[in-house]
């Protein structure tokens, strides 16, 4: 229902930062709220951050408060994650979601039902 590429990965050292980009075409992108997954060879999918429709609210996991940010575009039909402090932990693919349910929650892959094809982020000690 809607297309998602993401671009922004990339090799950082521990420390540093890197900012992803999702775009998204097919659909009116103020009618999705958005989120960030990861998952790292031999784990599971876990839920990074989440922006709600309007913008307005976002969410985190506990691990990333206070280094990342997600926002978005609705105007560049687009959705961010600024990623600061980087730690070794943190390599992973990220995968940008979408969704367009109700009354459902945020921080689970089963709210999203529109998945981009990832994005790598390494950090080096």
């Amino acid at each position: 229902q809607v297309q998602l590429l993401e671009s922004g990965g990339g090799l950082v050292q521990a420390g540093g930062s890197l900012r992803l980009s999702c775009a998204a075409s097919g659909r009116i992108f103020s009618g999705f709220y958005m989120g960030w997954f990861r998952q790292a060879p031999g784990k599971e999918r876990e839920f990074v951050a989440a922006i709600r429709r309007s913008g307005s609210t976002t969410y985190y996991a506990d691990f990333v408060k206070g280094r990342f940010t997600i926002s978005r575009d609705n105007a560049k039909n687009t959705v961010f994650l600024q990623m600061d402090s980087l730690k070794p932990d943190d390599t992973a693919s990220y995968y940008c979601a979408a969704g367009d349910y109700y009354g459902v929650s945020y921080f689970t892959h089963t709210s999203y039902n529109s998945w981009g094809q990832g994005t790598q982020v390494t950090v080096s000690s």
